[in-house]
């Protein structure tokens, strides 16, 4: 019977060691093997914007880099803070990401009395994936109609015509809506703001003649503008865009009133706070090796995107300087939710 008992306590102790090592390692053998299913990028906004444009170009690299699908859920309202809460309230595991923007993750937090998540606590950033100007245009038609074709002749009508022009966004908060904000407190100008559900369907009703103005992010209007439909007075950026060199900046086409305007815009990957640094850091390799191919790269350039790919530490601290530079331009202009 001692031998049984002691034979018994080995096996037992030997069991018990075995199944201590199985929870230590079950951790990590999870993160070495993720991806094993599809891989979730939530867009904030509707199809057809530049998020959108940005989440479906590194979505195939992605799928191609870790063998699993890499796929976009547009999920928009609220200036994209529906996205953003649902992407806050995800597990961490690595299977929910956000393709996150200046405003979801530094206007918000200043334009919003309550956001249902907190840009910094509840994410754990990844990489900008780029950077943009924005690009303050109008209808082709509708400014040909009116005889402007600087933004001194837009002020000029603005200022004698208040409120007859309109003013379309992707939604309320976001940079588009910002830096029309920004604009008619530097010129003294009114527009009427009407807010969409993203560029795509802003868009639409700009093109079709709905919509006076809008101060777009370059990628998602760049067709429209080569086509002729739009009309480019400025680009919001404090230098030209090379993708449309011969378009002048808001500051240098405004005169003194619009001195030091400057409002772009930018993109970029975060996960659920507490996902796994493995799994954040294998995400960022991959996208910025993805961005750095020759392909990727010209294509953004020739969007009027500028690629990055930066590190998480980077991107973090990023964040937290829009956040502080955001609040200053919120509270100037005087934007409100509408």
């Amino acid at each position: 019977m001692t031998l049984s008992f002691k034979k018994s306590r080995r096996t037992a102790l030997t069991l018990g060691a075995v199944a201590a090592l199985a929870l230590l390692a079950g951790p990590a053998a999870a993160q070495g093997s993720w991806p094993t299913k599809p891989v979730r990028i939530v867009v904030p906004f509707a199809p057809g914007g530049t998020t959108d444009i940005l989440a479906r170009a590194i979505a195939p690299e992605l799928s191609n880099a870790f063998g699993q699908q890499f796929i976009v859920d547009n999920r928009a309202g609220a200036g994209g803070n529906v996205g953003a809460d649902i992407v806050a309230r995800a597990p961490n595991d690595g299977y929910t990401l956000l393709m996150g923007t200046v405003g979801t993750h530094g206007i918000n937090r200043a334009l919003y009395p309550k956001l249902p998540y907190d840009p910094i606590k509840d994410f754990a950033p990844i990489t900008l994936v780029a950077a943009v100007p924005n690009v303050m245009e109008m209808n082709a038609d509708k400014a040909k109609s009116l005889n402007i074709n600087s933004v001194a002749d837009f002020v000029k009508y603005a200022k004698a015509n208040p409120g007859k022009l309109n003013m379309a966004s992707s939604g309320s908060g976001t940079s588009i809506h910002l830096a029309g904000e920004l604009f008619k407190t530097m010129t003294g100008s009114f527009m009427t703001h009407i807010p969409y559900r993203g560029s795509g369907p802003a868009l639409l009703d700009l093109v079709g003649g709905n919509a006076d103005v809008m101060f777009d992010n370059l990628p998602s209007s760049m067709q429209q503008i080569k086509g002729g439909k739009l009309k480019a007075l400025a680009v919001t950026s404090s230098k030209r865009s090379p993708a449309l060199p011969d378009v002048p900046t808001v500051e240098e086409a405004g005169g003194p009133a619009l001195k030091g305007y400057e409002a772009s815009s930018w993109f970029g990957l975060l996960a659920p706070a507490g996902t796994p640094p493995e799994i954040v850091n294998r995400i960022q390799q991959e996208v910025a090796k993805s961005l750095g191919t020759p392909a990727i790269k010209e294509k953004m350039l020739a969007q009027g995107a500028i690629p990055s790919g930066n590190s998480p530490a980077e991107f973090a601290k990023m964040i937290d300087s829009e956040h502080a530079k955001w609040a200053k331009v919120v509270k100037a202009s005087g934007a409100k939710v509408d």
